[in-house]
């Protein structure tokens, strides 16, 4: 296990205004100080992770449902490239689809997670989040 990090570096990919909101109010209820770089659509997450200016990410959560390019595009876009390949990927999104799941893990999603209903289990799940990929999970390290 390495220490915690201080401060981590997530790409969120989301469209909808009101879920980064939510997004980044559970982050601040959960007491998770994260750099939360947001991306609205599928080509601005590609351009951002390609982007000389990008910093060294911990993992991103990305949603399915994007427009200009789909979640799972960009998830086989990542995990197609040996530069962004070990970046972890938690797919974060409102579908229970069965095939939405199966077709995340089939390009290599690290995670699945389904969007809660409430701010509360919202809040539940990033701390989640925090104490697996950032308090026990060894990440791969920017070269």
């Amino acid at each position: 296990m390495t220490e915690n990090k201080t401060n981590p570096d997530i790409l969120l990919v989301e469209d909808n205004p009101g879920d980064v909101r939510l997004t980044q109010e559970a982050f601040r209820e959960a007491e998770f100080d994260v750099r939360m770089h947001i991306a609205t659509d599928g080509i601005k997450a590609i351009d951002f992770l390609r982007s000389d200016e990008s910093p060294c990410l911990d993992f991103v959560l990305l949603d399915l449902n994007l427009p200009r390019k789909d979640g799972l595009d960009v998830l086989e876009e990542i995990k197609g490239d040996p530069e962004m390949e070990q970046l972890p990927v938690l797919v974060l999104t409102s579908s229970t689809a069965r095939e939405d799941v199966i077709s995340s893990y089939e390009q290599h999603a690290n995670a699945y997670l389904t969007k809660p209903d409430s701010p509360e289990t919202f809040v539940d799940l990033v701390q989640a989040v925090e104490k697996f990929w950032i308090g026990r999970a060894r990440l791969p390290s920017c070269s």
